[in-house]
């Protein structure tokens, strides 16, 4: 039987899209003021913490924390698996919120794994 090492347990990979970039110069640059992956982390949760008719997403979204932040589109965070099953829901449905100035292409729920 193979065995598999997950590389980062518990985590999700949010992979997001930059919008309105090529459309508006003002929108550049304000993207631009999100110097780090941890900026925009801060931002996601702010703007998902506004879930007040839905105490699971503020719960699950409080209890995250920032993992990673790869190739400029692709954020990892890390949870409790429940709280990650929790934002996986919000964004079927649609309720999940990006961070400003992005859109959620996909979440991959799998970071990585390796044969050992």
């Amino acid at each position: 039987m193979d065995k598999f090492l997950q590389i980062a347990p518990h985590s999700l990979a949010i992979v997001l899209s930059r919008v309105g970039a090529e459309d508006s110069p003002t929108v550049t640059e304000k993207l631009q003021h999100h110097h780090t992956g941890y900026e925009i982390f801060a931002d996601f949760k702010a703007e998902n913490m506004q879930h007040f008719w839905n105490k699971k997403v503020t719960d699950a979204i409080s209890e995250t924390f920032f993992l990673g932040w790869i190739d400029e589109h692709v954020l990892l965070i890390q949870g409790k698996e429940d709280h990650l099953e929790v934002l996986r829901e919000g964004w079927m449905r649609r309720s999940l919120k990006p961070p400003r100035g992005f859109e959620i292409k996909c979440l991959v729920y799998r970071i990585a794994s390796v044969e050992v």
